[in-house]
């Protein structure tokens, strides 16, 4: 069973991670400069990490786009405060997430990869790995039900951001327009400091999402440490909009 708990972990934390650094912070908002080679090597590692539910970066790049521009207003493809309820959110953001992913709006393009991750046959793949390593552990029975979290681990990291970060904690800043992003503590931790959302949404061009002490930002930390061993160039390292 520990294998099993380890398994999860190491997916859950591997799949946050890159959906933050890459797709959020690179993809979305450019805050920092990867070279080709390294811009290649995090995109690999993005759908490695996500699997079955790899999202493509400029189809999610234009999304979150559209999520700032509009934040909790009718045009908003995720906002907790018009949607209707979480499902309804989830389905509108997978939705929106379709059309645009047919769409060029800037961001990493590498066809190879994007395209088979669009296919039948990438998720089949990886749902058969998630699947056949638990038959492998034989865990408890209730163990099974951690494996549609498995295969739908991006759409499940988007919904606890989209929906606690705009619901749930207190917020630091006041924010333009009908905005209403939140910070939710512990669970930033556990989102790699997404869920510091109105810090980013006041300064959505800062990579480092903490704005007080007592606020962690764990991807911030490792883009820190990727900007000191030389694989990135930070833009902007605190503040600013």
């Amino acid at each position: 069973m520990v294998s099993i708990l380890l398994f999860f972990a190491t997916h859950w934390i591997a799949a946050v991670f890159f959906q933050s650094f890459f797709l959020h912070r690179y993809c979305a908002h450019r805050m920092f400069q990867l070279s080709p080679g390294w811009e290649r090597t995090f995109h690999l590692l993005t759908y490695l990490a996500q699997g079955s539910s790899y999202l493509t970066p400029r189809a999610y790049a234009a999304l979150h786009r559209e999520h700032h521009a509009y934040s909790d207003t009718e045009r908003d493809p995720h906002s907790p405060h018009v949607s209707g309820g979480l499902m309804r959110m989830m389905l509108q953001t997978l939705r929106r997430y379709r059309q645009l992913r047919e769409v060029e709006a800037g961001g990493p393009v590498w066809p190879l990869v994007d395209r088979f991750a669009d296919s039948w046959v990438s998720p089949i793949l990886f749902g058969a790995f998630y699947t056949s390593f638990y038959l492998w552990q034989a865990p408890p029975a209730w163990a099974y039900l951690l494996l549609p979290i498995h295969f739908l681990m991006g759409p499940v990291h988007g919904a606890i951001v989209n929906w606690c970060g705009h619901k749930y904690g207190y917020r630091n800043f006041s924010t333009a327009g009908a905005d209403r992003s939140r910070n939710s503590l512990p669970l930033e931790f556990l989102t790699m400091g997404e869920l510091l959302q109105n810090n980013h949404h006041r300064f959505p061009m800062s990579a480092n999402f903490a704005a007080r002490r007592f606020e962690l930002d764990p991807s911030y930390v490792a883009i820190w440490l990727l900007s000191r061993a030389g694989v990135l160039q930070l833009k902007t390292a605190h503040g600013g909009s």
